[in-house]
């Protein structure tokens, strides 16, 4: 990994698509400063990722989807931009021990928990892995809402919200399910409140 590549990278995509799609970005400053975290945002639109990587304070490790890994010049790009493939449908155990150790090591891990784009903008249902990760480490768990829509020169809102405090669910032995479904209300919510 090269951080110096990822900032470039990060800082030629930030100016790009600020302007185009007019971003604000809500919420920066109750993101964790140190430590673990786990950002669960909506998936809307392909360009989903630069956007949550440009518009939070710190780095970020994404998952990102077998395939890419295979396209030409993605393969050779995402591995120095922090990104990591899974497999998709699949309990895929290098992608979660992969996940696990970013966070354990007190770094960031971006996910889209619904595993995919929603074809109508609407949030979906959650997969397990975000509350997999939510249960099995100490990181912070922020939620964040991509409120779009992708057009020109319309403004794209970036919602960060507070921490998620999992250390009560963590005890009470909740499934990855279950934990998935309190994060995927807490983006619901940043959705209805900042529409």
């Amino acid at each position: 990994m090269s951080v110096n590549l990822y900032r470039f990278a990060r800082n030629v995509v930030k100016i790009i698509l600020t302007p185009i799609f007019r971003i604000q970005t809500v919420g920066r400053e109750s993101f964790p400063k140190e430590g673990g975290v786990l950002i669960c945002a909506n998936h809307i639109d392909n360009l989903d990722p630069p956007v949550v990587g440009i518009t939070s304070p710190r780095d970020i490790h994404f998952m990102a989807k077998e395939e890419l890994f295979h396209a030409p010049i993605l393969k050779q790009l995402l591995p120095n931009i922090n990104a990591f493939p899974v497999k998709r449908g699949l309990s895929d155990k290098g992608a979660l021990k992969m996940g696990l150790k970013v966070l354990k090591d007190g770094e960031v891990l971006g996910l889209f928990p619904e595993g995919t784009r929603s074809k109508t903008g609407e949030l979906g249902k959650g997969l397990a892995g975000a509350g997999f990760f939510a249960l099995r480490t100490n990181a912070a768990v922020v939620p964040c809402a991509i409120i779009g829509p992708y057009k020109p020169f319309r403004k794209l809102k970036v919602v960060y919200g507070k921490p998620v405090d999992f250390s009560q669910y963590r005890e009470q032995k909740l499934s990855a399910e279950e934990a998935t479904e309190i994060i995927m209300d807490e983006i619901r919510k940043l959705i209805s409140a900042h529409k």
